[in-house]
Order: C-alpha cells, then sequence, then structure tokens
C-alpha cells in the first residue's frame, strides 16, 4: 500500500495525495512554530518588569547590556560545541538544502535552530523569529516526508507547506504564507504545488487561531491615503525603502565577511557586546521590536526617536546576524520599514497637515515596500499589507511603493534577495530555470520503463527464447547467477537478443540445439553500462547522475531490509528529455 502511494507521488498529478500530506505538514509545522513562540513569550514575561513580552525598555542600563553580551556568550559556546554541520541554520540553509541536497533537511540543525533562536530573542537581540520558523517549518514538512520515505519531489512540496505554514503562524496571513514560499523559497510557480501548500497555510493558521485568537500581529489603525496628491510621496518612500534595503543587504555581506576570521563563540560574543552597546542608549532595538512597529504604526513616537531606532537597528541586526547569530531578518526589516515610513510619514504631515494620511499609513508602507525590497518578493510583501490591515484600499498605494522599493533595490543598486546573495557568498548559487523546475517536480518512479526482466550471463537457447516471451524491452545481465551479487550492472536491449536468435534460426546447414548455451555478453549486441539511482530521485537528480557518470542510462532501484536492493525500472537520458520537451 505504502509504495503504491509512493509511486502515486511521484507523478506531477499526485496532487489529492500531497493535499492531504500538506494538511499534516501543516498542522506539524504550526505546532512547532506555537512551542517557540511560547518558549520565547513564557521566559520573556518571566523577568522583563511587568511580565510584558518585550519591555526591554524598563530594564537597567547594566541589564540591558548584560543580558545581550551574555546571552551571545551562551549562544556562541553552544554552536561552537555542536558540529560544524549542525551549525548551519536559517532560510539560508533551507534553500541550499533545496538545491543540493533534495530538501532532505536533518532534525539536529533544526533542534539548534530552535535553542539557538530562542535564546537569541530572549536575550533581546535585533533578530526575528520568522527566519527561525521557517526553517523549523520546513524541517517539518521534510523530516515527514523522509520518514515516510517518499519520492524527493514530493519531499520539495512538503517543504514548501512547512514554509508556508510557518509564515501564516507567525503573522497570521495565510495567503502571504502561500506567495512567500512560493516566491522567496521555491522561487516557482506549479498548479501542483498550490493545493497543499495553500491547505498547509490554512491549517497552520486555523491552529494558531485556536491558542491564540484571530487578532493579527500588529495594531493595524484604520488606514487610506489621503488624496492622490500623496502618490509623488508613495513614489519617494519606496525609493527610500529601496535605498534602506540596500544598506542592509551591503552591511549584511559585510559583516558576514568581516566574520570568518572569528572562532564561532568570538564572533558571536561580539555581537553580543555591540547589541549590548546600542541598547543602552537605544533600547528600542531589543528583541523582535512588534512593540515599536504598533507604537510607529499609531503614530506615538517622535522624529527623533524614529531616526534613532533606524540607525540603530540597522546596526544591530546587521551585525548581529553577520556574525552569526540564530535568528531571523524578516521581522527586523519590517520594524526598520516602519520607523522609515514614520520618518516619512511625519515629514509629509508637517507639508499638509489638513489633507496628508496618517503617519501609520506611510509606517504600513514602509513595511510592505522594505519587505520587497530586502526579500525581493513584492507580491508576498503585498499580500502581508492586505491581510494585515483587511483594508482593501492599502492595494493601491501598496502595490506601488513595493514595486519602486523592489526596482531601487534591484536595478538601481544591482542587489538580488538578499537570501540569494548570502546563498552566493557561500560559493553556491540557487538553480532556478524553467527546465530545473519541471525536473524537480517529478520523480523517476513516473517516468522510468518497468518491462525488463533479468538473465543470468550464460542461458540455454531455450530458456531464452521462453523468458523472451514476456516481451521485455530490457534485459538485465547477472554476471553471477547468485541475484545477491552485484545483479543489474549491464542492460542489454532485448530487441538485439531477439535479433541474434533469429539470425541463429535462419542460418542454413546449422541444426538447431536448444541446450546451447548464449554468452549475453559474447553475443554482437548494443550493451550498456548503467548506474543507480536511488526511487526517491526526481528528474533532475537522474540527470545530474547521467552527466557525472557520463552514462546514457540509469536503473531505479529501492533499498529493501538488511542489505538488498530491489531494480524497479530503466531511465534513460531520452525519457527525461521527452518529459520537459513535451
Amino acid at each position: 500500500m505504502l509504495h503504491k502511494l509512493r509511486l502515486r507521488l511521484a507523478s506531477v498529478d499526485a496532487s489529492p495525495l500531497l493535499a492531504l500530506l500538506g494538511v499534516c505538514s501543516g498542522l506539524l509545522a504550526g505546532g512547532v512554530i506555537i512551542l517557540l513562540r511560547l518558549s520565547i513569550e513564557t521566559v520573556q514575561s518571566s523577568f522583563l518588569p511587568g511580565g510584558v513580552t518585550e519591555n526591554y525598555e524598563g530594564l537597567s542600563i547594566p541589564a540591558r547590556f548584560l543580558l545581550a553580551s551574555g546571552g551571545a556568550l551562551l549562544i556562541g559556546l553552544l554552536f561552537q560545541w555542536a558540529n560544524k554541520e549542525s551549525r548551519q541554520v536559517g532560510v539560508v540553509h533551507v534553500m541550499e538544502r533545496l538545491t543540493n541536497h533534495q530538501a532532505y533537511l536533518s532534525i539536529k540543525n533544526a533542534t539548534l535552530q530552535f535553542v539557538g533562536a530562542a535564546l537569541s530573542i530572549i536575550s533581546g537581540h535585533s533578530v526575528g523569529r520568522e527566519g527561525p520558523g521557517v526553517h523549523l517549518g520546513a524541517a517539518s514538512g521534510s523530516l515527514l516526508g523522509q520518514w515516510l520515505k517518499l519520492p524527493n519531489n514530493s519531499i520539495r512540496v512538503l517543504v514548501a507547506c512547512g514554509v508556508s505554514a510557518a509564515i501564516a503562524a507567525s503573522f497570521n496571513t495565510p495567503i502571504a504564507g502561500v506567495i512567500f514560499a512560493m516566491e522567496v523559497v521555491m522561487m516557482e510557480y506549479s498548479i501542483a504545488g498550490f493545493a497543499p501548500v495553500i491547505l498547509a497555510a490554512v491549517s497552520a493558521t486555523a491552529l494558531t487561531r485556536w491558542i491564540y485568537g484571530s487578532e493579527t500581529a500588529f495594531i493595524i489603525p484604520n488606514l487610506h491615503i489621503g488624496t492622490l496628491a500623496e502618490l509623488p510621496f508613495v513614489i519617494v518612500l519606496g525609493i527610500c525603502m529601496g535605498v534602506l534595503a540596500f544598506l542592509f543587504i551591503y552591511l549584511l555581506q559585510l559583516f558576514t565577511r568581516w566574520s570568518q576570521s572569528f572562532a564561532v563563540w568570538q564572533r558571536m560574543t561580539l555581537a553580543g557586546v555591540v547589541t549590548g552597546l546600542a541598547a543602552i542608549w537605544v533600547p528600542e532595538i531589543m528583541g523582535i521590536g512588534y512593540d515599536t512597529v504598533n507604537n510607529a504604526l499609531l503614530g506615538q513616537i517622535g522624529l527623533v526617536t524614529l531616526l534613532s531606532i533606524l540607525l540603530m537597528k540597522m546596526l544591530a541586526t546587521t551585525f548581529g546576524l553577520g556574525f552569526g547569530l540564530p535568528g531571523g531578518l524578516i521581522g527586523p526589516t519590517l520594524v526598520i520599514g516602519a520607523v522609515g515610513g514614520g520618518v516619512i510619514g511625519l515629514l509629509v504631515e508637517s507639508i499638509f497637515p489638513e489633507q496628508s494620511a496618517s503617519i501609520g499609513f506611510y509606517a504600513m508602507m514602509g513595511m510592505g515596500a522594505m519587505m520587497a525590497a530586502t526579500l525581493q518578493a513584492p507580491l508576498a510583501a503585498l499580500m502581508a499589507m492586505l491581510e494585515l490591515t483587511a483594508n482593501p484600499n492599502i492595494i493601491f498605494p501598496g502595490m506601488l511603493a513595493v514595486i519602486i522599493a523592489s526596482m531601487t533595490s534591484s536595478h538601481v543598486f544591482g542587489k538580488e534577495s538578499v537570501f540569494i546573495t548570502l546563498l552566493k557568498a557561500r560559493g553556491l548559487d540557487y538553480q532556478n530555470d524553467p527546465v530545473t523546475q519541471s525536473l524537480r517536480r517529478v520523480g523517476v518512479a513516473s517516468v522510468m520503463d518497468q518491462s525488463f526482466i533479468f538473465m543470468p550471463q550464460n542461458i540455454s537457447l531455450q530458456e531464452t527464447q521462453s523468458r523472451l516471451k514476456e516481451n521485455p524491452t530490457w534485459i538485465f545481465v547477472d554476471k553471477d547467477k547468485e541475484e545477491e551479487k552485484e545483479r543489474g550492472k549491464t542492460l542489454l536491449p532485448a530487441a538485439d537478443l531477439v535479433r541474434y536468435i533469429n539470425s541463429r534460426q535462419q542460418e542454413e546447414d546449422v541444426p538447431i540445439d536448444n541446450d546451447e548455451q548464449v554468452d549475453l555478453l559474447g553475443i554482437p549486441a548494443q550493451r550498456y553500462d548503467v548506474m543507480p539511482v536511488h526511487m526517491q530521485a526526481t528528474l533532475q537528480e537522474a540527470l545530474d547522475v547521467l552527466k557525472s557518470a557520463n552514462a546514457s542510462m540509469l536503473y531505479v532501484e529501492q533499498h529493501m531490509q538488511g542489505n538488498k536492493k530491489k531494480v524497479y525500472g530503466v531511465l534513460t537520458r531520452e525519457a527525461i528529455t521527452t518529459h520537459y520537451r513535451y
């Protein structure tokens, strides 16, 4: 039963089954996100003044410094103790595993991400929980697929489901979760992938609302543009957010390069010291900063304070993440966008005191524009703005702001998505051309040719004729009679064997001896030394094996109990190329 399920999931048209798995991965990812949030908030409320989460402003100056630097030292020692492979965490790690490791994510990395992110946020560092949430959600989907031994193309979809569920559960924004998963992480849209990803976002959101209610992450006032005369200011806001996004990515690259000369515990401790020093003057930069966003949306922060938060938040976030703290950057970019938009809103209000939109309107525009420009994900940012405000009036100016900001960062300053930039900084590239996308969606099991038989190298003519009545396309030649010994390495077209037998029968003056032994490796025929590929592999993985081995075909195998392997089919290069051409 499970074997048939895996075969069906190898096809690109396996939506009903994937939809059910999408719900499961969404609930699993949503549960992990809720556990992360509860862990952080429970500890925060136990020591922050008034029991209010994120009330780092209420701490004394020495407490703020010691909390940030001490927490960073603890995180650094934890990561220094872990092996090098387990230290890789975050959205960039997820994308790297999607590119080079068939979307297989490890529970060790996910565990270290959970603990490290919780410690980072609790100790007041300028990082977010959405990036770690994406890793944890993706790992939930990946581990579910690995546990069920699903084809790798299905595991990729479950990773997208986990990402979608994580964003949806974090912000209470299911549509934005779906678009983020497709636009930012997977960077592809497919009909087969949409259904499970949408259901994952819905199930995670339902679970979150059951625990926390239906309120959004931010307190959103009634927002709308004042007059069309304010559109030039929206354009200016988009340009400014594009510049800030460029500076954010540039500083993150710079600090990442600087950090390479330090040991893990040293660079994280240094990041904590920088955050602690910045928090002495601007305590609002500590923690996720959603309370600061709410105050900016309500227009309750003055111009000087907004500028101070903007500068120190930019420095603390890029330095902390660049030096390796295991937190996310989505939350901080929203804070930077909100306070940056608030600055522009105050300036516009001073010019048009009676006709201008509220300061909160510009703060919201700044959030969406900064997110769009940093992630190069305008649609995800726009959907987030729409779901957070529940106000369709935000769409018209929001479209203008996010596109201007994205184009400023990408075309004027030449910056790609921050995640792609960091991925390339590791010497990796995210293959995402249409052919690669198409091949990753399909498993080898749905394309392989299952018309084959096994024959020993030496076989009687009579037995050969009997076996050929099965009308196989391919013959695997066993070099030994014992099936356990390296079989299936040499492949013979059945048509060549039929041609040989017919030629023997047509020879005159030569009596046919049915007991005559036929050497399948000695007769005139095409023979191929074929390489194995695992049954869970995608067509893209199969093509990579073909290229690396300079082979023309593969055989598809599955590991059974013990050391036994079972061959399920033959995969030719022509079958792969036919798939993506048609």
